[in-house]
């Protein structure tokens, strides 16, 4: 038995499991993936004697997602994979290897169509690649023109980062009456849906409305009557939307960058009445078509926020989002538009 091997074994039988996480770094240090993947099995099947060990086994899955080679990274991106670490593993998996690298070792199923969009928002062109599944997402295996500002989550061993789109300069103003509000569920439940692991996974809470008139009387329609807001491009709004619906905000699951951008698709699509999934030209062109407004409530500090208004001029109708979230130790109604960091508690 080798040296990590009878180490293995102690650290399993005394149940310790701070020993084992110290264990996976040495492991990773060593380049040891085989070692890394036998205390994994080891630390997971200990549970059948009651050995509380599973959390080295989630900490050594996601160092193989992030460190390890193909071959041992890509059989790890499962679905229901990696559900206590910083980001679903096909999101972790795909942020340090290549499509090249992981695709012959990832296995069929949802998982592997998520990579794939993982590695399409870091700038791969997938469209060829036929073993990609298209209904997972229902989105172009490719960036589009109007497509940018995208802000992919970076993980490290120890945490994580999830940069924002970068946040306009905003000026203060006063709001028009609010609008005639104005029944879409389809629309409004889509927009919700961005923020929704906030609001039922979380501290948060997520407001939207849909009215007649401009997108400030839309955010008037919110209960605001002077906010600080700044016009800002499509492709700036999408970034924020995709962001957003990829966070699980304060204590919720995250969802990872290539949902967060089929969830952003959809809710422009259902906005603009589009049937789904949407034609990228069709989409594109209704984006083309909205006027953007980013805002925020005065008294806006820490936390997750996403405030966007968008204005459908020909139809003359406005929707307005907040929504925001916030660690028990922050104020619940403060936002911090930024890069959000997350470490691991070990």
């Amino acid at each position: 038995m080798t040296g990590s091997g009878s180490r293995l074994t102690a650290l399993i039988g005394q149940g310790d499991l701070d020993g084992l996480v110290r264990l996976v770094g040495d492991l990773c240090a060593a380049g040891d993936w085989e070692g890394l993947v036998l205390l994994r099995d080891r630390s997971r099947a200990a549970l059948e004697r009651g050995l509380q060990l599973w959390p080295a086994a989630e900490y050594a899955e996601y160092r193989l997602a992030l460190e390890a080679p193909g071959p041992y990274a890509g059989p790890v991106v499962v679905a229901g994979a990696g559900r206590f670490a910083l980001g679903p593993l096909w999101e972790v998996a795909a942020s340090t290897h290549c499509w090249e690298e992981l695709a012959p070792h990832l296995p069929a199923g949802p998982a592997r169509a998520l990579a794939a969009g993982e590695r399409v928002v870091r700038g791969e062109d997938l469209t060829s690649d036929g073993s990609v599944d298209p209904g997972v997402l229902d989105l172009p295996l490719v960036l589009q023109p109007w497509e940018r500002g995208y802000a992919p989550a970076v993980f490290r061993p120890d945490g994580a980062d999830f940069p924002s789109p970068a946040r306009p300069a905003l000026q203060p103003g006063v709001l028009p009456r609010a609008g005639p509000s104005v029944e879409d569920e389809t629309a409004l439940e889509a927009w919700r849906d961005l923020a929704r692991p906030w609001a039922e996974q979380s501290n948060g809470r997520v407001e939207v409305c849909l009215v007649e008139g401009s997108a400030e009387a839309a955010v008037a329609a919110l209960g605001w009557r002077e906010v600080p807001a700044a016009e800002v491009d499509a492709a700036a709004g999408l970034a924020w939307l995709a962001w957003a619906a990829a966070s699980g905000g304060a204590y919720g699951r995250r969802r990872g960058t290539a949902a967060g951008r089929a969830a952003a698709w959809w809710a422009v699509a259902a906005l603009a009445d589009l049937e789904w999934p949407a034609e990228a030209e069709r989409l594109g062109e209704a984006l083309r078509a909205m006027r953007w407004l980013a805002w925020e409530p005065p008294d806006f500090a820490q936390g997750w926020g996403l405030h966007l208004a968008v204005e459908l001029g020909e139809e003359g109708l406005a929707l307005a989002v907040a929504a925001h979230d916030a660690r028990r130790e922050e104020p619940v109604a403060g936002s911090e538009a930024g890069e959000r960091s997350q470490k691991l508690s070990r």
